[in-house]
């Protein structure tokens, strides 16, 4: 089976990760500092808050930001429920905003047009989720226009992102959001392991992020409310309701190892990307589209069937695993999940994602697929459209 995404573990990784494993920290050690500092300064933002998923960063994020009942969080149907989640665990309201039908982003059209909306009937959200699906960035500058106007904070799920860039400029620089998250997990760019990590440019952000990240606790004397205790070596507070989301000195040993790589990674996965397009350009396909002046990182590529064949996308799917392609589906739209047509939501509420859900087969993409196997994936699909 040829997988539509896996890691690439080098020995120099297994070395980091076995350096951490004798020294005196497995966690709370200067590996995860060191890491958060290497992944900011790639990225061009001046903090990173490491935590064990992308998710968990979300979430900090959100809390950070003071979602919380009776508030709202827009994002995108298109993606990992975690972005719609991440509100809900603050107790908040979620909507959710339809995509591009080129870019497969959040439409600022459609952003446009209900904010107008919901500033007349007083609805207006607090947080705004755009997410960069497969590693194509988004359309952050005409976001964060939006943001200015209409006062919602920006928080990028760039989970899908790291080392990709939009006109020259890496995403995580949060030039235009309040926090921008990556993800590290084992099929995304470069891996942890598991892991996550939140970027940012205030520095208030970026501590109190720390702090929900760790229990809420601190154990520096300069931020204690009792300073008459500050003296006491064994003293520490917990000042919020914090979470255990702490990454380990293992994980970021393993993710600044990667992180070495990442610009080998991002290029490996463009010209595979170049390849598929030049060689699927003839099948009744959607494709997708890089904006003129971006870089995708291309965490997957995903393929959408046009017309007759997306009512045959079952046969197709089903025809292509058989032949052992690790094919899969990003995403069914979250609006559509169980629980959030328990909250309201059904059909017709995302069209253009909607249709995106019914048509999409992500083919395998990943630094060690070679160009033999994506012969293979090309033959594979141009045989199971043949006799769809």
């Amino acid at each position: 089976m040829i997988p539509y995404g896996r890691q690439d573990v080098q020995d120099s990784d297994i070395e980091a990760v076995e350096e951490v494993l004798r020294s005196d920290f497995l966690t709370q050690g200067p590996a995860v500092p060191m890491f958060e500092r290497a992944v900011a300064q790639r990225s061009g933002a001046k903090f990173g808050v490491a935590c064990n998923s992308a998710t968990s960063a979300l979430h900090i994020a959100c809390l950070a930001l003071k979602l919380a009942p009776g508030r709202r969080l827009w994002t995108v149907p298109n993606t990992f429920v975690a972005s719609a989640n991440c509100a809900r665990y603050c107790g908040a309201d979620v909507d959710f905003i339809d995509i591009d039908p080129v870019t497969w982003n959040l439409s600022v059209p459609a952003l446009r047009d209900r904010l107008a909306r919901a500033k007349i009937g007083g609805t207006l959200p607090q947080v705004v989720v755009p997410v960069h699906f497969a590693g194509q960035p988004t359309d952050q500058q005409a976001i964060w226009e939006l943001a200015q106007e209409y006062g919602f904070r920006v928080v990028e799920d760039a989970s899908h992102s790291i080392g990709a860039a939009r006109n020259g400029e890496p995403v995580g620089s949060c030039r235009w959001s309040d926090i921008t998250v990556f993800s590290f997990h084992p099929v995304k760019i470069i891996t942890s392991g598991e892991g996550g990590m939140a970027l940012t440019n205030d520095p208030a952000l970026a501590e109190c992020m720390s702090m929900f990240r760790s229990h809420g606790i601190t154990r520096d004397p300069a931020k204690f409310r009792d300073q008459t205790a500050a003296g006491d070596a064994w003293y520490y507070e917990q000042q919020i309701l914090g979470l255990n989301y702490r990454m380990t000195d293992l994980q970021a040993a393993l993710g600044a190892s990667q992180l070495k790589r990442l610009e080998d990674y991002v290029g490996r996965r463009n010209c595979l990307a170049q390849r598929y397009a030049s060689l699927l350009g003839d099948l009744p396909l959607r494709l997708p589209v890089v904006v003129t002046g971006n870089r995708s990182a291309f965490h997957l590529y995903v393929i959408r069937l046009q017309g007759v064949m997306a009512h045959s996308r079952r046969r197709i799917f089903d025809q292509l695993r058989g032949s052992g392609i690790g094919v899969n589906v990003h995403y069914l739209p979250v609006h559509l999940q169980p629980y959030y047509r328990d909250l309201g939501f059904g059909p017709g509420w995302c069209p253009e994602a909607e249709a995106h859900g019914r048509e999409a087969i992500t083919l395998p993409l990943h630094a060690l697929l070679t160009e033999a196997d994506q012969d293979k994936v090309i033959a594979s699909v141009r045989q199971a459209i043949s006799s769809a």
